[in-house]
């Protein structure tokens, strides 16, 4: 009999759902966002250039690129692996000044999604939440629950929150709890 692959943890409640995403590809890129080569190299790769605005991201066909700093971003994939990733980076940008660095292990990624998804985020983060300060394709990377996390916004209703590894129990308990009285709301 063959085995089937553990369910990924998932919460449902009244206008929420958490789910913990399975692998997915996380490559840190660092680079001069003023060089013109180090931009055309990275989009010859993902089909998009990085974005230079803070807190943004933008998306393609690959996936999307996170900005986290004026010289860094995070790139971020389904469809291809971090090793995949990186590679293809390293080759595109060989003889200009850039690091990368598949890091891909080392987080873990839930997305939280539905009408109380902003509630659930505010309930242990600082950031302002509301659909006019934190739109579609903002992303931040702050404390969620005392924990750094890295929250994207991909949709209206839908935000991917990445969490270091070594502190994902203790932030899908939290997760968990913060709900909570959603789930009340459906019995």
């Amino acid at each position: 009999m063959a085995e089937t692959a553990p369910r990924a943890p998932r919460l449902e409640a009244a206008g929420i759902e958490i789910v913990e995403r399975g692998p997915i590809a996380c490559v840190d890129l660092r680079g001069s966002p003023s060089e013109s080569k180090f931009m055309r190299a990275v989009a010859s790769v993902t089909d998009v250039a990085p974005p230079v605005e803070p807190c943004t991201s933008v998306s393609g066909l690959f996936g999307s690129i996170l900005w986290l700093g004026p010289d860094e971003w995070l790139v971020v994939s389904e469809s291809q692996t971090g090793e995949e990733i990186a590679a293809r980076l390293r080759q595109a940008l060989a003889g200009i000044p850039a690091a990368v660095s598949d890091v891909s292990d080392a987080r873990v990624i839930s997305t939280l999604a539905g009408a109380r998804a902003r509630d659930v985020l505010a309930k242990g983060c600082s950031i302002d939440f509301h659909a006019r300060a934190f739109r579609p394709g903002r992303c931040v990377q702050s404390l969620l629950a005392k924990t750094q996390v890295l929250i994207h916004a991909t949709t209206a209703q839908s935000f991917d929150v990445h969490v270091p590894r070594s502190y994902a129990r203790y932030a899908w308990a939290w997760l968990e709890n913060a709900q909570a009285e959603y789930a009340r709301q459906l019995r």
